[in-house]
């Protein structure tokens, strides 16, 4: 989010002008498409939901109306008393048998499959010991091993079993009789194909019946689709999420025949509907394109003329932060950008003025005044006379004078470098080590000194006097105030890590209080300080170079430097500039 909010605001002003109204323009546009197009999907969804409904509750009624008829039938066969008489009478002779199955058995079961062609038989199976009739009479034992035989014997109530399997549909209804001598059922056979035919034609294609009975076992199933990949999809139904595995594909209607417990699904691919959107979703596509491509044209020629006397400006300021006080900064406009433009071009004609005047001639003032502190601080006649002050040394035989006045003579010569604040590492530790000899003679070499300096970084460049403070603090700080009877130490090491250079300097001193410690680089004191030489490096380096201190009290104190390698003066420059 960062990365992303910071590269929005290095963008040109052009460009955040343009992005910022496009998106702006683009969300409603966007918006009001989507809503356009998910309305007219969920119309055509409701009115495909209708229809489905409609042919369902059509199909329901008529299968409502042909079992109604079919119950007709059967109930007039059941409760007909001749019938009942005849299946539970005790025949002595097989002529009487007969003229029962001629007069009564016969007329009345063959009447029906013979007027109605969607039932193929009617039959009736019992234990009374008779003699079987063709299809019309068969015995008990026929039907005692169908598993849905011993549910429906003693049902009240007339049983339709119904199989996608095998294609069977039957009506089962019991016989009763008064003095339950024995058990008859009536079984109807009814034309699978024939009750079921109108649910093959409710559409020409591109849809699916299925009805299951209570137990989720199928009862018929009819698919015609196109899209070969939806065929099969019924048998999702007889799982445990059942509507839940196909309704993501299909748009489904269901319904419930109550009394026979039977749940009917009708179903069409919602790829119809897609298709029937397609050339709306076509042109609704083409609107939003077109209007994007229209608002862009608005946007850039409105960013064009508002942006480019600001980019005319920004070019100017240019050329005078690059010191060119000559460019003209006119425009014609009295808007907000025109009242800019003038203000600007009037401060640079003050500023102008203001240089030629005042600036310039303060330059000039401080240049002399340079010139003259310069020429009272000879550099040749303060190392001429540490010279002298050698040679007389020698020829005394003071060599510990002489030794002084020579590294007086090679401190000053590093730390005055010519006025140049930049200089080589190996040049710095020489004025640091100067420093150090110098500080062992006037302490009569009472501590030690350790270098551990890495010879192959002497080439690069830095800042000069920034070791000399920490060395002096840690000699009249640390080692000076120490009160146990050890040898003053001082180490000091440079190495290189990576990128950069990191010096050390390490005393064996007092160290330094905690609470002191926390605050050494943010408290100001008096001359030169550590403070300084942090600050100094921060401002030329950055914010992550500088120093940092660790102590012990009555053992160490460390400080390091840390600064960036650099190769040569223009380099440092460079790098200072950034």
């Amino acid at each position: 989010m960062n990365l992303f909010k910071q590269g929005f605001i290095n963008l040109k002003f052009r460009k955040k002008i343009l992005l910022i109204c496009i998106v702006a323009s683009c969300l409603p546009i966007m918006t009001l498409g989507s809503m356009w197009y998910y309305q007219i999907q969920d119309a055509l969804v409701t009115r495909e939901n209708e229809n489905l409904s409609e042919a369902l509750n059509q199909s329901i009624l008529n299968i409502d109306y042909k079992i109604d008829n079919y119950l007709n039938i059967v109930n007039q066969i059941v409760w007909n008393d001749e019938i009942k008489n005849g299946l539970t009478a005790e025949y002595d002779n097989n002529y009487e048998m007969y003229k029962f199955y001629n007069d009564t058995l016969a007329p009345t079961l063959a009447t029906p499959p013979t007027l109605q062609t969607d039932i193929d038989s009617i039959t009736v199976y019992t234990d009374n010991q008779m003699n079987p009739y063709d299809q019309l009479l068969r015995p008990l034992a026929d039907i005692n091993q169908n598993s849905w035989f011993n549910s429906t014997k003693d049902s009240n109530r007339p049983t339709l079993i119904a199989s996608s399997e095998d294609e069977t549909f039957k009506l089962i209804y019991p016989i009763f009789d008064e003095r339950r001598m024995y058990n008859n059922i009536l079984q109807m056979e009814i034309n699978y194909q024939q009750f079921f035919v109108a649910m093959s034609s409710l559409f020409e294609e591109d849809y699916g019946v299925a009805i299951l009975d209570s137990d989720g076992n199928p009862v018929y199933s009819y698919e015609t689709f196109s899209d070969r990949s939806l065929e099969g999809k019924f048998s999702l139904l007889e799982s445990a999420e059942g509507v839940d595995n196909i309704e993501s594909d299909f748009v489904i209607q269901q319904a419930e025949l109550p009394s026979y417990s039977w749940t009917v699904y009708l179903y069409r691919p919602t790829d119809i509907i897609s298709a029937a959107t397609l050339p709306m979703r076509v042109t609704v596509v083409l609107v939003i394109l077109l209007s994007i491509l229209i608002m862009v044209l608005s946007i850039y020629l409105l960013a064009k003329v508002v942006v480019r006397p600001l980019e005319k400006l920004s070019k100017n300021m240019r050329k005078i932060e690059e010191g060119d006080l000559t460019v003209s900064v006119f425009n014609s406009g009295t808007d907000e950008i025109g009242s800019l433009i003038k203000q600007f071009g009037d401060m640079v004609n003050k500023l102008n003025n203001m240089i030629n005047q005042v600036y310039k001639s303060k330059i000039a003032q401080q240049e002399y005044e340079m010139k003259a502190l310069q020429a009272q601080i000879n550099p040749h006649f303060f190392y001429n006379s540490l010279s002298l002050i050698n040679s007389k040394a020698i020829m005394a035989e003071q060599e510990e004078i002489s030794q002084m006045a020579q590294h007086l003579s090679s401190f000053y010569r590093t730390t005055l470098n010519k006025g140049r604040s930049i200089i080589e590492v190996e040049k710095e530790l020489e004025n640091v080590i100067s420093y150090i000899n110098i500080q062992q003679l006037m302490h009569s070499n009472s501590f030690d000194v350790h270098y551990e300096l890495d010879k192959s970084t002497y080439h690069y460049t830095m800042l000069n006097l920034l070791l000399q403070p920490l060395v002096e603090n840690a000699i009249n700080h640390g080692i000076d105030h120490k009160e146990s009877s050890e040898r003053g130490k001082l180490m000091i090491k440079l190495k290189r890590i990576e990128n950069t250079l990191e010096f050390s300097v390490t005393d064996n001193g007092v160290g330094i209080d905690p609470t002191k410690l926390q605050s050494i680089l943010t408290t100001k004191a008096e001359g030169y300080g550590v403070r300084n030489v942090h600050n100094r490096v921060q401002l030329f380096y950055g914010s992550s170079y500088g120093l940092r201190y660790e102590s012990e009290m009555d053992y160490y104190t460390k400080v390091t430097l840390v600064i960036p390698i650099v190769h040569g003066e223009t380099q440092l420059s460079h790098h200072v500039d950034e």
